[in-house]
């Protein structure tokens, strides 16, 4: 817990005026809750004629006087009125303190609650924005071996969960404190020996309520975890729902799915069973206390005569009235778990650190002037070793393609030549500059990519577009597009270049997506050039349309073409053969060719497919 609100400080102080605020407020609710049950007891007295008789006004002699003050003044008030038998002015005057006492005590619960909201809001917004920003700047590597869903859950659900239950804190770690305190305080006034059994209750029931839910943090987490996988399996439902129809699986996903949603079931009915225990067990040790009060009370009064009756009234109304404070702490108890399992998870992601950040000493790449070279690269993802001392230089102007069979290390140089991962061996450089050494955005800036999967976004053609160049002019989205080979079909959608495309732009065939795919990387203008096997996944027609709008956005520019269909890369300036992270043949399509080696085959293999 301590842990916790240490890392939620930062993100409180910004609201520190409503912290002040809220404690102010709840400092005046909880005088006035005790005040206005101690306000009960001249009405009473004046019910059962009962008041003291006072003749003569009190004197004003400090505050440190002013309860026997504020007592004599009322009895002085009301007496005089009982004697001129006016009974009932009287009797308005004590029932309009009453209703005034409850009047504020229930303003200044308002106000505190105002505050509070504010704060738990803000912190909330501000977290969950700090949350995004995190998730975003932490490295490819991070996500590897997480599920989406898992991380969506912790962004939304768990920071959500937060706002519900571990907040709850905010608004009782005052209000509910001092009620009581204030009460306990006039309670002893009244009758050390009552008090003192009231003062027995509360550790009882804290002990037995904490006893109860002992183990609810852990079914809480044991909950959110699993929200996270419902959330990833809705997710890859939704992302594949094409193979999951066409292999006939919808029956192993559904069984996934009502796994999990029952096993949520389970967990949920486990902490609503504690939950709901809650205020009913401290209710009823509340009235076994209350039951025990009016037994030894009674006694106290109609027996030993040491306390009046009305003032005993008073006091069990004070000793109900601490009840409510004391089942919120016991309810809540039970929710903070709920809510420090969620803030744990949020935290967790926030500790995570990037592996990969840029150097105090790393610089702006501003251009690009003369050659990239990989000087004897090793890397692997987990244990073997994907590229083995691999060496290439490309220098301004060329387009180099590399080939080979899958896992031979061909999309692992586009990963690292953007930094989404770093070398394990050796180094990259741009212009004689380790990449390290380079802000990553300012490299990523002179590169534009290109991949299998066009990446689109659920929005207008325009706005994925201008992710390429946010301040990109409507002539230039219109030039890129054309130089793209997609301004043809563009221009005849419904809204043209304002036209939503759908979630992952699936309102369009392959070959469109991986033309505005295109589009976008040449509005970014970068002088150097990945395509990740850019045309492996369309079909014939698609892939010659898509060809010359590869051939288009590589004029001028230095290209790194990662190929799968050997066709498209036959007027590559060199052609790199890669077999098990190396480089086993190098030239131009033709010699190659000549050596009858390894890519005659690859070549020998399609053309026979």
């Amino acid at each position: 817990m301590k842990e916790i609100i240490n890392q939620l400080l930062p993100f409180i102080r910004e609201y520190k005026k409503h912290v002040v605020l809220n404690i102010f407020f709840n400092l005046l609710y909880a005088f006035f809750s005790t005040l206005a049950f101690v306000s009960l007891i001249p009405m009473l007295n004046v019910l059962f004629d009962k008041t003291q008789n006072v003749s003569e006004a009190p004197v004003w002699t400090g505050i440190g006087n002013i309860k026997n003050y504020g007592n004599n003044l009322l009895n002085y008030k009301v007496s005089g009125l009982l004697e001129e038998g006016n009974a009932q002015m009287a009797l308005l005057i004590v029932v309009a303190i009453v209703i005034f006492t409850f009047f504020l005590k229930n303003l200044f619960g308002y106000l505190s609650m105002q505050h509070v909201m504010y704060l738990k809001n803000g912190v909330l917004t501000d977290l969950r924005k700090h949350m995004y920003k995190h998730i975003v700047e932490l490295p490819i590597s991070f996500y590897s071996k997480r599920k989406k869903g898992d991380i969506m859950a912790r962004i939304l659900g768990d920071i959500s969960e937060m706002q519900n239950s571990f907040f709850i804190i905010l608004e009782l770690i005052v209000r509910e404190p001092l009620t009581i305190l204030f009460s306990l305080v006039v309670m002893f006034t009244m009758s050390w020996e009552l008090s003192i059994f009231v003062l027995l209750f509360i550790p009882i029931s804290g002990f037995l309520i904490s006893s109860i839910g002992k183990r609810l943090k852990r079914q809480s987490l044991q909950t959110q975890q699993e929200v996270g996988r419902l959330i990833s399996t809705v997710e890859e439902t939704l992302s594949g729902l094409k193979i999951i129809k066409s292999y006939n699986a919808e029956n192993a996903f559904k069984k996934r799915f009502l796994s999990s949603a029952d096993k949520i079931l389970r967990l949920i009915n486990k902490i609503g069973l504690k939950n709901n225990l809650a205020g009913p067990l401290s209710e009823f040790l509340g009235i076994i206390t209350i039951a025990i009060l009016l037994w030894y009370g009674g006694k106290l009064v109609l027996i030993e005569k040491v306390i009046e009756g009305t003032t005993f009234i008073g006091f069990m109304a004070l000793a109900y009235g601490i009840l409510t404070p004391a089942k919120a702490i016991s309810k809540a108890s039970y929710k903070v778990k709920n809510g420090i399992a969620a803030a744990d998870r949020v935290f967790e992601i926030l500790k995570e650190s990037d592996t990969m950040p840029d150097l105090k000493k790393a610089k702006e790449l501003t251009s690009f002037e003369s050659s990239i070279e990989l000087k004897n690269v090793s890397f692997k993802y987990e244990n073997e070793f994907v590229l083995k001392d691999f060496s290439l230089t490309v220098h301004k102007g060329q387009t180099v393609a590399l080939v080979g069979q899958s896992g031979s290390g061909k999309s692992t140089i586009a990963n690292l030549l953007t930094r989404f991962y770093d070398v394990n061996k050796g180094l990259i450089a741009i212009d004689d500059n380790d990449i390290k050494n380079i802000t990553k955005t300012s490299l990523r800036a002179q590169i534009g990519l290109v991949t299998q999967d066009s990446i689109l976004f659920n929005n207008s053609i325009r706005n994925n577009l201008k992710i390429g160049n946010e301040n990109a002019n409507e002539n230039e989205m219109i030039n890129a597009l054309k130089v793209a080979n997609a301004w043809e079909f563009v221009k005849e959608l419904p809204e043209g270049i304002d036209t939503n495309i759908g979630d992952s732009g699936n309102s369009l065939s392959g070959g469109q997506k991986q033309r505005l795919s295109i589009a976008r990387a040449v509005l970014k203008n970068s002088p150097i050039m990945v395509l990740d096997e850019a045309t492996s996944a369309l079909d014939t027609e698609s892939e010659q349309l898509v060809q010359v709008a590869l051939e288009n956005i590589m004029k001028n520019r230095t290209s790194i073409v990662i190929a799968h269909r050997l066709s498209t890369i036959q007027n590559a300036d060199l052609i790199i053969v890669m077999k098990q992270g190396q480089i086993v043949e190098q030239g131009k399509h033709q010699e190659l060719l000549d050596r009858k080696g390894m890519y005659q085959k690859l070549v020998l293999l399609q053309s026979l497919d």
